[in-house]
């Protein structure tokens, strides 16, 4: 049976992939600091789809335990899909480093930092795959969240890295780029409906992603097209539009 770890699984995403990956016949690993929300999808998991599913605690933050956590599991997994990230407020990362740097570390630099370590014990056995969520918001810098958006862009271009690294080892890694997400990290803000997915919708990507061996996978296929179009806007121009 095929194994999947989801680091930052209680989020909504994350627990949309562990309900999928499960009804898909993977055995599973909750990890994140909500261990006791964990607990009860883990046991509803092993309840609906009879596969073996283990809540741990994880801290993307706590980048000296990322070792020894990834060394204590149980199993080590097949695939390793990370969804933990922070959007942040724009407006108070303008005016207080400790925040900006809160984004900056959730969304690049804790995600570096463990899967660096998946990376390298996948090389070791030659096998593997690496699923990790971006963001569109990452392939332009907006003025409206472009803290935000700057961690992406160094997850991007890190995920595009790693994959040439890990070519010849036999390792994949996927990278997911979603838009809009109707997710707790949203709440409040007006999105259009065709542009915004549900977790299931990133979940069913990320799955397919693997299936197919994708490099890079945008979740609603749109956002391909939207984001052609905003890279190549001209920057005297660009700079000047209310986004």
């Amino acid at each position: 049976m095929s194994n999947v770890l989801i680091l930052g699984a209680g989020s909504d995403v994350g627990k949309a992939c562990a309900y999928l990956f499960a009804e898909k016949g993977y055995s599973v690993t909750l990890a994140s600091r909500k261990v006791e929300e964990q607990q009860r999808i883990s046991t509803d998991i092993q309840i609906r789809h009879e596969v073996d599913c283990e809540s741990i605690y994880f801290d993307a933050l706590d980048y000296s335990s990322h070792a020894a956590f990834y060394k204590g599991l149980a199993t080590q997994p097949d695939t390793v899909i990370s969804v933990f990230g922070l959007l942040g407020d724009q407006g108070v990362a303008e005016k207080d480093f400790d925040h900006a740097d809160q984004i900056i570390q959730s969304n690049f630099t804790g995600n570096v930092s463990i899967l660096g370590v998946v990376a390298n014990e996948m090389k070791k056995r030659k096998s593997g795959t690496i699923i990790c969520v971006s963001s569109v918001a990452g392939e332009r810098g907006r003025k409206s969240n472009y803290f935000y958006g700057a961690s992406k862009a160094a997850l991007t271009a890190f995920l595009s890295g790693l994959r040439a690294r890990m070519l010849s080892s036999g390792v994949h890694v996927v990278t997911v780029i979603p838009g809009f997400i109707k997710t707790k990290m949203i709440d409040g803000l007006e999105t259009p409906a065709p542009l915004t997915a549900q977790p299931e919708d990133v979940a069913k990507a990320i799955f397919k992603g693997q299936e197919k061996k994708k490099n890079v996978v945008y979740v609603l296929y749109s956002w391909r097209w939207i984001m052609m179009i905003i890279r190549n806007i001209p920057e005297f121009i660009f700079k000047k539009l209310n986004l």
